[in-house]
């Protein structure tokens, strides 16, 4: 299991950030059922986790605007996701771009997505290429099966909250992206948008 939570100790989640008030944990099944030590199960390879990305799909996405305010008023958008791999490594860029022509919204964006060999991480980082910004902290996390999870802690309109990605319901064809945050350390999520890729 690959799970986000609140601590109270200063933890590395990757090679270049630590986290002071807030960590990722991950715990496996073969540590919970055998009591083998964490530093004897070998890692896993997650280096190929995203090549099922790679490729252009159409993107239909709900927003929900106004967040961790009770709302459950969400917009719909629907456009493009394209993704391909950087000089035949394993970092992959995204172009993003989604409209509501009803309420006249637009949504553009770019993601580039790293994978850590010696953390066996992936970040993700968010790109704002008009204004020639890179969003940080990226979300950091892995794959378990067919599941993954990234975490980070922000500040959001003046509080620290925790924000997940979690990529699921994967196949040649169609995959889904919820992005979620949590205002309590992990113990409630509100979800406020959800990405339906298809081709």
């Amino acid at each position: 299991m690959y799970a986000c939570y609140a601590a109270t100790e200063f933890v590395v989640i990757d090679s270049r950030r630590i986290a002071s008030s807030w960590r990722i944990h991950v715990t496996t099944a073969a540590v919970a059922t055998s009591g083998v030590s964490a530093q004897a199960t070998p890692p896993r390879d997650g280096a190929h986790d995203f090549d099922f990305l790679i490729g252009n799909w159409k993107a239909h996405v709900r927003r929900l605007p106004d967040r961790l305010v009770g709302s459950t008023t969400w917009v719909e958008y629907d456009g493009i996701s394209n993704h391909k791999k950087i000089l035949d490594s394993n970092a992959n860029f995204e172009e993003f771009e989604v409209d509501n022509p009803e309420k006249h919204l637009h949504i553009k964006g770019q993601t580039l997505r790293l994978y850590n060999p010696d953390s066996h991480q992936w970040s993700i980082y968010t790109l704002d290429l008009d204004k020639g910004a890179l969003n940080l902290p990226p979300v950091v996390g892995q794959f378990t099966g067919d599941r993954g999870e990234f975490c980070d802690q922000e500040q959001y309109k003046g509080r620290s909250i925790l924000v997940r990605y979690v990529w699921l319901n994967i196949s040649p064809k169609s995959a889904r992206m919820e992005q979620s945050f949590s205002p309590d350390g992990g113990k409630t999520w509100e979800t406020n948008w959800i990405c339906e890729l298809a081709r």
